[in-house]
């Protein structure tokens, strides 16, 4: 029996994330009768590719092959938190997300012989870049509100197995992920026999889609996790409230600014309603928009250049907004904008006309 693994590099990738795994399996080698194979490749095929933290290069020997893989590793990536920060983890995950690993891992999820294994924020990387939309998953506990606003269901454990998609959360969960792999595939004594050898024992018990739901734990909101409530104004009325008319948006991602067109107007109920629309795309809704004095607050899908359920958190003065718009806990892209020029020209002249 022949097990061949591939662990995709990526410049900013977390050497943890990717080496404990490759430690794990090249031992696997040294106490089974199963030969396991394990590469590391990039996208881009043979280079060095620098690590993080610290810039380690670490060289990929080709790039990745489904018609030769059985498994194939995605680890996450470090650097800081901050998203306005040059290296930073969140612009080296956007990144990812926008290149071509969630295209082949979808190709992966595609095949009967191949399964894809997401390390810390490798996991995030194939979230926000749609591959495992609906799927269960972990990832580092920091973006796990930002998970869930991909699309994914995120489940607080230390391993994840859903089928063909196996995660781990945490830097040091690439150990347990990796020995999970061999418990599964190779079999549990030489699972243990690594542990051993390691003088290691994996943590927390591994979450599977199977069996029946425990009761009496429904689990309990962090408190950042809970949306703070704006309550709607009680001054003006809505329809003369600032936010209604047309304004151009730019909202800072970690990927680079994406200028977005926004119109609220007030519905046939006198509640506030609100489309949003990026270059040729076709017109969004926005949901919930909550108005307080000059702040305003609403809720949008978004699928470039990342697929994100926002918040966005907004302040308006006179003819010129600044703000936030975040996806669960991390650090949201700042967001400005102005009042499109033809439509502060019409408010002017009906103030004007009503004086």
């Amino acid at each position: 029996m022949v097990m061949h693994i591939q662990i995709i590099l990526f410049d900013g990738f977390d050497l943890l994330d990717a080496l404990a795994p490759f430690e794990v399996f090249e031992a696997a080698g040294l106490v089974s009768e199963t030969r396991i194979e394990v590469e590391l490749v990039s996208m881009d095929g043979a280079r060095s590719v620098p690590s993080a933290p610290g810039g380690l290069a670490v060289p990929a020997v080709g790039t990745p092959d489904l018609d030769k893989a059985d498994l194939m590793l995605i680890p996450g990536a470090a650097g800081p938190v901050q998203s306005d920060v040059e290296g930073s983890l969140l612009v080296i995950l956007a990144r990812e997300a926008e290149g071509p690993i969630p295209e082949l891992a979808k190709m992966a999820f595609a095949r009967d012989d191949v399964t894809v294994v997401a390390v810390c924020g490798g996991a995030l990387i194939l979230g926000m870049g749609g591959a495992i939309t609906g799927r269960n998953a972990v990832t580092h506990f920091m973006g796990m509100p930002a998970f869930a606003a991909t699309g994914v269901r995120p489940v607080q454990a230390r391993v994840v197995d859903d089928g063909n998609l196996i995660s781990g959360g945490g830097v040091t969960s690439g150990l347990d992920v990796a020995l999970h792999v061999l418990d599964r595939f190779v079999g549990p004594k030489v699972a243990h026999g690594v542990e051993y050898l390691f003088e290691y024992e994996r943590r927390g018990i591994v979450w599977r889609a199977d069996g029946p739901d425990a009761v009496g734990l429904d689990r309990q909101e962090e408190p950042d996790e809970i949306e703070e409530k704006v309550p709607q104004s009680a001054g003006a009325p809505v329809a003369d409230h600032p936010i209604v008319g047309r304004w151009r948006l730019r909202i800072h991602t970690p990927i680079g600014v994406q200028e977005v067109d926004y119109e609220f107007s007030i519905g046939s109920e006198g509640a506030i309603r609100g489309r949003a629309r990026q270059g040729s795309d076709t017109p969004v809704e926005v949901e919930n928009v909550v108005v307080s004095e000059d702040r305003v607050t609403w809720s949008q899908r978004i699928t470039k250049p990342l697929k994100l359920d926002l918040r966005f958190d907004v302040v308006i003065a006179e003819n010129a907004l600044t703000g936030v718009a975040k996806a669960g806990v991390l650090p949201g892209p700042r967001v400005e904008g102005a009042r499109d020029e033809n439509h502060r020209k019409e408010r002017a002249d009906d103030a004007s006309g009503h004086r």
